[in-house]
């Protein structure tokens, strides 16, 4: 494949100089920004993420901060799931879908105040049709992108680690809660949360500046951890059934199609701008949904455009994101299937770019 040629309209993050010094072989462009793909190999970074510690540049997870009286309402407009029991110091998964239903991005919704709230986002612009809305309904609140650059701590030993940067309080934080911990007299949350199966943190660097010497900090603290520099792995998150907004997912589809309905309370989430259309799916069902794919044979190749999922001569659905697994000693796949066929266990061909292939359907994934 052909290099990425850099320039400033592909941004570098706070943690590149780290990046770089740790030897990334490649990257994606993700939010307009560079994003680690690659250190050793992606079956090395594979194997270390789940046995060791691993620090992620996840920077262009972009924030869309919401702040002033109308915060709480206008993201509440942003999405079917009903946020009026979330307190501040919670962090929520919530799909953020437009007028029809269609999934526009699916963050995580941090709550820092009742009138401050940090969208941390996927890759798309979801930016502007905030602000859009903002000013559409008039509303009391300021829309904009802070200075706000995540930092992921993942694997099987981020406790240790991070209790060694932030302390013990660190061990206390409970599953997509956060605290404000202190780095050299700075106030950062830090959230139990991140796109691994492995467990960790992300921790919410607010200052360009900070971000080389937490950086560094984690790696000196970490050395006899083997830590190292890691990122979001292909094969880990497939295995684990971690979507990939734009891969697997699109405007066209809904939060039911997506296998995320136990994130919408729908009759509930008053405001939401996609509430009636979602009325409709949610009494109806989905026509087709996302499961778990197994591809039989030996290893597939990088799957960058959808592969054809087949029953006989009529498509009823398509592969997204696909990798050998070597803990699972088979291929492992993420795929939209119709209804019709989408039970445990049917099998159907999935169409490579060289060949056809002998497929079977989960109803859930691998780990």
């Amino acid at each position: 494949m052909a290099l990425i040629s850099p320039s400033r309209r592909l941004r570098r993050t706070p943690f590149s100089d780290g990046v770089e010094a740790a030897g990334v072989t490649a990257y994606t462009v993700y939010n307009h920004m560079l994003l680690p793909t690659v250190f050793r190999s992606v079956e090395e970074d594979y194997h270390h993420l789940k046995n060791a510690v691993q620090v992620w540049d996840v920077a262009c997870e972009r924030q869309v901060e919401l702040r002033g009286p109308d915060a709480s309402r206008l993201m509440q407009m942003l999405t079917p799931r009903d946020l009026r029991s979330m307190l501040p110091g919670q962090c929520y998964y919530v799909p953020i879908v437009d007028e029809t239903g269609g999934m526009l991005n699916d963050p995580v919704a941090v709550k820092l105040a009742e009138d401050r709230w940090w969208i941390s986002i996927a890759d798309s612009d979801l930016l502007y049709w905030v602000k859009g809305l903002a000013y559409g309904f008039r509303l009391d609140v300021l829309v904009d992108e802070p200075d706000v650059s995540p930092l992921a701590v993942q694997g099987p030993k981020a406790d240790d680690l991070m209790a060694r940067v932030f302390g013990d309080a660190v061990r206390d934080i409970r599953f997509f809660r956060f605290k404000m911990l202190d780095f050299q007299g700075r106030s950062l949350a830090v959230a139990r949360s991140g796109y691994s199966r492995q467990g960790g943190f992300e921790i919410y660097v607010e200052g360009g500046d900070l971000g080389m010497p937490l950086w560094n900090a984690l790696m000196e603290a970490g050395r006899d951890l083997d830590v190292r520099a890691g990122c979001p792995n292909g094969i880990e998150r497939v295995e684990g059934g971690l979507l990939s907004y734009g891969n697997d997912m699109t405007d066209n589809n809904t939060p039911h199609e997506c296998g995320l309905g136990k994130f919408c309370n729908t009759q509930t989430a008053i405001g939401c701008v996609g509430r009636d259309a979602l009325l409709r799916v949610a009494q109806e069902g989905p026509v087709r949904q996302i499961r778990g794919i197994e591809i039989f044979g030996d290893k597939v190749p990088t799957c960058d455009r959808p592969w054809p999922l087949m029953a006989g001569d009529v498509q009823v659905g398509r592969v997204t994101s696909a990798a050998w697994s070597p803990d699972f000693g088979t291929n492992v796949a993420i795929g939209m299937v119709r209804m019709t066929h989408w039970d445990e266990g049917t099998d159907l061909d999935v169409v490579l770019p060289d060949e056809v292939r002998a497929a079977s359907v989960w109803e859930t994934f691998w780990a």
